[in-house]
């Protein structure tokens, strides 16, 4: 990956705009990551990814795997006074 200061990104954004089909570009001010420059192409594979680990499902829709996790789920010990506070 290649990561160049914030300053000459900015200077030279023609020339990242072409290496960034290569490969993602870390832009670092004061030797800080400020952030990522990406293609669109990339983007755009993040955001299907982060849009289908955040599917939300009706109960009768879930997925074996996820009804089978569900009812195995046990909550901590450390939160019984929550148990308590419903019973109330």
């Amino acid at each position: 990956m290649t990561t160049v200061p914030a300053t000459e990104f900015c200077r030279n954004f023609a020339t990242y705009q072409r290496q960034v089909q290569r490969g993602p570009i870390e832009v670092q001010s004061h030797g800080k990551t400020t952030g990522f420059f990406v293609s669109a192409e990339e983007f755009e594979r993040v955001q299907r990814i982060l849009a289908e680990s955040r599917k939300a499902y009706h109960p009768a829709e879930l997925p074996a795997h996820l009804q089978k996790a569900v009812a195995k789920a046990r909550m901590s010990p450390k939160h019984a006074k929550l148990d308590r506070l419903l019973k109330e």
